[in-house]
């Protein structure tokens, strides 16, 4: 049992002996099952429960610009977020651009983050069968980069351009279609290639690998540490990974070959977290985050890709343009349990 686990289990378990702990209704909105964002909210919603800190209502397959949207409005508890639509919201912009640029950062500013998780991780990978030889074998080839619209297709392409210098349209044919149609878009055979952000594994990666052997490849090191691509990096909602391959190769499995230049994988990652509003209670937000990490191991034994997506890095990704703070109750609890919360991650108002 690690120090950090062990530490907030006996928080947890001194929670659970107090005779004034009292538990609360609660709401929360999440995306649909298979991801990381889907399986934080849930295992929140369960450990609340049995923990007797919160009955926790969730509602699954939301919308989540709307569920961020809720939350700052005070409509609904806690909801999940890649970190991107809070910065979008404090402008204005992209899907809150009917807020404005004011009320947009009126109700950004109520937002507080409680928990971090990786969303997906960028990268290219083929079937062998395509005879793609990595990134620098794009030019003409058809790739499938993300949804007809969105921060996926966004990311996708802009990596594409900073490690090859090639356009979607304009060096390579990109394609596009909704994720419900992607793993049978891809295993179709359509695309040479794919860049999508991903889970080691998640269920389409494992469909995907079941129809053929493929080959992934890692950002080359002197692309990953250039100027250019560690400012895209550090974009709000982004973050740049490192994982090594042997890690890798077990958790994916002899179907996947992952490849790099020195044993490391270098790529970007989409990076989120649970929010709730900055007016939830401190102890609260204490007890639901203490009762959370007390947790972790079973957290992430809950799915093959548990161990990958930082569910237990607080720091990940914050700070820098990313306007999320923590909520005091969170960081205290983070903090209590021996983990480091920066201080440009606190809400000191």
């Amino acid at each position: 049992m690690s120090k950090h686990y062990f530490k907030s289990a006996l928080i947890a378990a001194s929670l659970l002996a107090s005779p004034a702990f009292a538990q609360v209704n609660l709401t929360a909105e999440t995306a649909s099952s298979g991801g990381s964002t889907h399986l934080s909210a849930a295992h929140l919603t369960e450990i609340a429960g049995t923990s007797g800190v919160a009955n926790i209502q969730l509602a699954e397959g939301q919308t989540l610009t709307n569920s961020l949207q809720n939350v700052a409005e005070g409509s609904t508890d806690i909801a999940s977020t890649p970190h991107i639509l809070p910065f979008l919201m404090s402008r204005g912009v992209g899907p809150y651009g009917k807020l404005g640029k004011e009320k947009g950062a009126e109700l950004a500013s109520n937002l507080r983050s409680i928990t971090p998780y990786t969303l997906g991780i960028f990268f290219l990978y083929a079937f062998d069968s395509k005879g793609i030889n990595g990134w620098d074998d794009l030019e003409g080839k058809v790739i499938f980069n993300g949804p007809p619209r969105g921060g996926a297709l966004n990311n996708a392409r802009t990596m594409i351009e900073l490690i090859t210098g090639l356009k979607d349209g304009d060096g390579y044919t990109g394609i596009q279609s909704n994720w419900g149609q992607a793993t049978a878009v891809i295993t179709g055979g359509e695309p040479d290639g794919v860049v999508l952000p991903e889970l080691f594994p998640n269920s389409r990666t494992a469909t995907i690998g079941s129809a053929g052997k493929i080959t992934a490849w890692s950002m080359p090191k002197d692309i990953y540490e250039s100027e250019a691509m560690q400012k895209y990096m550090k974009a709000p909602g982004s973050a740049s990974v490192e994982i090594p391959i042997a890690d890798l190769q077990k958790n994916m499995g002899e179907d996947w070959t992952f490849v790099s230049e020195d044993g490391t994988f270098r790529a970007l990652a989409t990076i989120g977290g649970d929010v709730v509003n900055k007016n939830m209670d401190e102890e609260l937000v204490y007890n639901l985050v203490t009762a959370y990490i007390g947790s972790l191991d079973a957290l992430k034994a809950k799915a093959p890709f548990g161990e990958t997506v930082s569910y237990d890095n607080p720091a990940w990704g914050m700070c820098g343009a990313n306007p999320m703070k923590y909520h005091k109750g969170a960081s205290r609890a983070w903090e209590d349990a021996g983990y480091e919360v920066p201080d440009c991650a606190k809400d000191n108002s």
